[in-house]
Parts: C-alpha cells; structure tokens; sequence
C-alpha cells in the first residue's frame, strides 16, 4: 500500500478520493500540496497545485476524465496550476472568490455540487484565508479541508486576509461534524477523525492564546509580534518562527480588538 508523502503518483486514499503530491515541500507547504482526485477516472480535481507542468501532467494523466476543478483558497500552491490544468482538460475552475474562477461560478457556503458519482458540499470555512472552504463528500465521509485542517501541525493564519475569530468559528463548525469523519488536507498525510482534530486545534489555539496574554504581561501590551514569538515559541526550531510570527500577529489582533 502506498502511504504519505508519495511523489509524482496517484495514491488512492477513500473509495471516491485519491491525491497526487506536488514536489513542493517547505516550512510552509509541509511535504507538498495535495492534489485530490474525486470520482471515477478523476471527474473533479480539487487545488491543481503549483505552477508545475509535470505535476499538472501527472494529474491529467490520473484523472483522464476531469470535468470540474474546485479551489480551497486562492494561494499559488494551490491554484497556480489551474489555468495549465482548464487548458488541457477543458474542465471549469470554480472558487470562492470570483479570481479565482475561469469559466466556473463562485461557490456558495452550503451549496451542493453533483459530478458523475461525486457529490459534494461545500462549508465555507474562513480563517486561515477569508475565502476558505472545505469540501464535504457525504458519501465517503472525507472532507478535503485545504489548509484549514492540516494533516500535521496547526495552520498559520495569514496577516490582512485571514483572521482569527474566523479561524475559530470554522473550527467549531467541522468539530460539530460526526466522528470518526476522515480529514483529506491541503498538505500533509490524511487523518481519521475531522472533529476529534478540530477540538485538538481549538484547544491548542487556547494555549497559545494564554501563552500570548502571559508574554503581553511580561513585556508590556504593545510588544512586537517577533519579540512575542522570541518568549513563547523560544522551544520551536528557528526555521519556522517566520510562520510563528505570522499566527502572534494574527493572535495579537485578535486579542487587541
């Protein structure tokens, strides 16, 4: 059996979803983006990925059929590839936000998509960016959560368009959602049990609020993001205190509003 990271192939995951990593990794794609294939012969791809021909020709090849393209949230790792992806195939790209759409209509929160034997619904779930969504697919159970959910780690909440309070809205949203619901992500390896990892991130977003009140009592209530990430995150490998920044700015908003 194939198992997470797998490069360059199509590794099948549920009944209706298989994904295709894109050779990306770093600090903040983590192994790569996943690239999801739903349905027989691939009639919907979910987040084609980065501007990568051979990794937009290996989804091609993986999914002969596509007729429909769904974006989680418009960052290039996951949408670079769309426009190479809707030219080879034809298949409309749709997103939440209308720039990321060619040919495709907006998605809609609570709107349900029927595709050949794939059947979705879409739950708009903003935070990590405004235009945020996961993907339901109530036959398997999966859901595809972008980089709402991740399938290790915690997702950085990024400055001006991501916020917080949304973040934690959303997580308590797909934590109402049954157990045992498989998370299929944006980057890392797929997980069991969607709502049991949404509590997980609410409670350690908590943490790490606290831990942000406690710096702010320490070093006085205007302290920069980066001197606040120097106390806190002072445990945590230097290479990802950029991304640690990026979440205290978020968390210092949160808390200063």
């Amino acid at each position: 059996m194939t198992v997470h990271p797998a490069y360059r192939t199509a590794r099948r995951v549920t009944e209706r979803a298989s994904v295709v990593l894109a050779a990306n990794p770093s600090p903040m794609t983590l192994d790569g983006t996943n690239t999801w294939l739903l349905g027989e012969r691939g009639a919907v791809v979910v987040d084609p990925g980065p501007d990568d021909a051979e990794h937009v020709d290996l989804v091609v090849a993986a999914a002969p059929a596509v007729r429909l393209v769904l974006i989680t949230h418009g960052h290039g790792d996951h949408t670079a590839g769309s426009r190479l992806l809707h030219e080879l195939t034809g298949a409309p790209v749709r997103a939440l936000d209308q720039r990321h759409c060619i040919d495709g209509q907006p998605l809609v929160d609570s709107e349900r998509i029927e595709v050949g034997d794939v059947r979705l619904e879409v739950l708009a779930t903003p935070g990590h960016t405004a235009d945020s969504v996961c993907l339901r697919l109530p036959g398997d159970g999966g859901v595809l959560t972008g980089d709402t959910v991740l399938g290790r780690g915690t997702t950085v909440i990024m400055p001006g368009d991501g916020d917080l309070g949304d973040h934690l809205d959303s997580l308590n949203r797909l934590s109402a959602l049954p157990a045992r619901t498989p998370v299929l992500p944006g980057h890392g390896p797929d997980l069991p049990d969607l709502a049991a990892t949404a509590r997980q991130y609410l409670r350690h977003r908590e943490q790490r609020l606290e831990q942000v009140r406690a710096a702010l009592r320490r070093l006085g209530a205007e302290a920069t993001p980066r001197q606040v990430v120097e106390l806190v995150y002072v445990d945590v490998d230097r290479q990802l205190w950029p991304a640690a920044e990026l979440s205290v700015r978020a968390q210092l908003d949160y808390l200063r509003r």
